[in-house]
């Protein structure tokens, strides 16, 4: 079975109007004779944006019992079992009801594209998981809901829907994104214009590096046996139990992507139980990890980077032993990765 296609339309901010965009395309397809159903779609009461879901088809949504109350999600199974040729999927990032089967919303348009089915979804820049650390220190938000970055990697299109921060803004104050409490609410914390101006400035960068990914095949890296691919550059995190380590592994992600090189992580192996949580987030951002011997955590370190020709180590200040781990690879490049700190 040929897997569907995924398309992205990518924003900085809600109201950017990436949603209406979204079902703007739906329409043409269905007129040009596409089979397209909405999988989900969130409201918000905007009402120009649910005049472009006239005529097309709903799938049922599903409803879940949770602490009392009845609440509705995507039925990613009726949308499979329907067939479309295209599924429209509303916020991307979402997170399911408790008690779905899949605790993400791209977990089950993952599932939608492995039947063959192509995908429209939305999504802002501030969900992708490797920008996380940027997006808090511009906003002062630690953003909860992310998607992974290979997901971006794999979409056929990623779009962005753009609109000048003075524009959504006044957006804002005529009610056309939120209530006008909610409005009020929002301009004066996150919907200023330094926030979204600094947010579409990464949706820009971002989209211009989906761009240019599509312009070269990504290099590939299996095994330990295999050797740095088409680039010239590998990236090596050190992963410890330090907290500080997931901000590490975001960091090496977003680097790799922007270099087009492969990244990869090793672990004392002495650390297993203590940095499980980190393996399972370099599973997720799809980096791969190795445990090496804890007798020489260092040495083992460096014989495992000259082996499989990395070029930049990076580390967090944290890192235990960090000088004599420097002193033994002088012949690499070893950036410490340090926490950002916000500005007031």
């Amino acid at each position: 079975m040929t897997k569907g296609k995924l398309k992205i339309f990518l924003g900085y901010a809600a109201g950017t109007g990436k949603t209406y965009q979204m079902l703007t395309e739906a329409q043409e397809l269905k007129a040009r004779g596409i089979d397209v159903v909405v999988g989900y779609f969130e409201p918000h009461a905007r009402v120009e944006t649910i005049a472009k879901t006239y005529s097309l088809e709903f799938v049922p949504r599903l409803r879940l019992e949770y602490r009392g109350t009845t609440l509705e999600d995507m039925d990613t199974d009726a949308v499979i079992a329907r067939r479309p040729q295209v599924a429209v999927v509303d916020e991307f990032a979402h997170t399911n009801i408790p008690g779905s089967r899949r605790a993400k919303r791209w977990e089950d348009v993952v599932q939608i594209l492995e039947s063959g089915i192509d995908v429209l979804t939305s999504l802002n820049v501030q969900h992708i998981e490797s920008l996380n650390d940027q997006v808090w220190h511009v906003t002062g938000i630690r953003v909860r809901e992310t998607i992974p970055d290979w997901l971006l990697d794999e979409a056929a299109e990623v779009v962005m829907v753009d609109v000048t921060p003075r524009a959504l803004l006044h957006r804002m104050e005529r009610g056309v994104v939120y209530s006008p409490e909610k409005a009020r609410q929002a301009m004066e914390n996150f919907f200023n214009e330094g926030n979204l101006s600094a947010l579409r400035e990464l949706a820009l960068r971002q989209t211009a590096h989906q761009v240019e990914e599509q312009r070269a095949e990504a290099p590939i890296f299996e095994g330990d046996s295999a050797a740095v691919s088409t680039g010239t550059e590998c990236i090596l995190l050190w992963l410890t139990p330090h907290p500080a380590t997931a901000m590490l592994i975001r960091r090496g992600r977003r680097v790799a992507n922007y270099l087009g090189c492969p990244c990869i992580a090793a672990y004392n192996e002495s650390d297993a139980d203590a940095v499980c949580q980190h393996l399972a987030f370099c599973a997720n951002l799809r980096i791969e990890t190795r445990a090496l011997p804890g007798v020489d955590p260092q040495g083992a370190l460096a014989a495992y980077a000259r082996a499989r020709g990395v070029t930049q180590i990076l580390v967090t200040r944290f890192t235990p032993k960090l000088i004599p781990l420097v002193n033994q690879i002088r012949d690499l490049q070893v950036t410490i990765v340090s926490e950002r700190v916000r500005t007031p």
